[in-house]
């Protein structure tokens, strides 16, 4: 689609061609006095590390997602769950037991998933 100049083909008076000139003037100032404030802003260092932050969040959720699609559920139905199971290990300082059991949890799990492609593939 072709942008239309007010300057070009365009019928009216001078000073309608004018006014709406210096109408298109100061709506262009306006975005470039904009976007020189998103730059200024975006480059500060703490907006920076948020966004890096943001996007490595939203990649890991999108990876869980992406694995816990064929369970029929999703992250943040398990959420509360998590958290409500993280309080109580918290609470009952209960960290080192439980990083082992999600070793050997972890562990078993790959085993199985080793176990289960070896015989699919014979």
């Amino acid at each position: 689609m072709e942008k239309r100049s007010y300057t070009s083909g365009h019928h009216g008076s001078h000073e309608e061609r004018k006014r709406a000139l210096l109408r298109e003037g100061e709506f262009y100032r306006t975005g470039v006095a904009h976007a020189r404030a998103q730059i200024r802003t975006a480059s500060r260092p703490e907006v920076m590390f948020h966004s890096v932050i943001d996007h490595a969040t939203w990649a890991l959720r999108t990876r869980a997602d992406a694995l816990l699609k064929p369970t029929g559920t999703s992250v943040s139905v398990l959420a509360p769950y998590a958290l409500t199971v993280l309080g109580f290990i918290r609470k009952r300082r209960l960290g080192k037991p439980a990083l082992g059991v999600a070793a050997v949890l972890g562990a078993a799990a790959w085993y199985l998933q080793r176990k289960r492609a070896r015989d699919v593939a014979y």
